[in-house]
């Protein structure tokens, strides 16, 4: 078994700027899910997918849709909610940027074609040091950490993704 030094403080709020990031993505996509099961009920039904979520918006907001009055007041809650929510993602990806910028070692990351400041930040700040594996196949070693890795549900983000299977 290999021991990791303990993270510093500046890591742990790095870290919880991701772990805040992934719980406020989640919510959208909870709240466009929600939008589209409500306006598929009256008979307007929008694919699924983050992209369509402006499309919701309009119909929404589009005072002449044959959406009922109350309807159209809770649905506004939501197309509200939405909009707070992408506010506050943008706020973070904007401190996420920053600190890419700053960062050498996440610049050279980024380089890499499909590597942006999301994963360079979250490879230079959370996962452990190059010094605590013997071989770079070791930062791999870990079941699912090859392809979780690079994307936004790391193991060194504290975020490993769910497994669905019996094995």
């Amino acid at each position: 078994m290999r021991f990791l030094p303990v993270k510093s403080e500046e890591t742990q709020g790095v870290a919880s700027v991701f772990r805040v990031r992934e719980l406020l993505v989640r919510r959208c996509t909870q709240t466009i899910n929600a939008l589209r099961g409500h306006l598929t009920e009256y008979g307007q039904v929008v694919p699924q997918g983050a992209t369509n979520a402006r499309r919701l918006i309009a119909l929404v907001a589009d005072d002449e849709s044959d959406l009922p009055a109350t309807a159209r007041a809770s649905l506004k809650v939501l197309t509200a909610t939405l909009s707070r929510l992408d506010d506050q993602i943008a706020i973070l990806d904007v401190e996420i940027n920053r600190r890419a910028k700053e960062n050498e070692v996440a610049r050279r990351l980024m380089t890499i074609p499909g590597i942006g400041p999301l994963i360079a930040t979250a490879i230079t700040t959370l996962a452990p040091p190059p010094e605590a594996f013997r071989k770079g196949r070791d930062l791999f070693a870990r079941k699912t950490v090859h392809w979780t890795l690079f994307c936004s549900r790391s193991p060194w983000l504290g975020l490993i993704p769910r497994q669905h299977s019996t094995g």
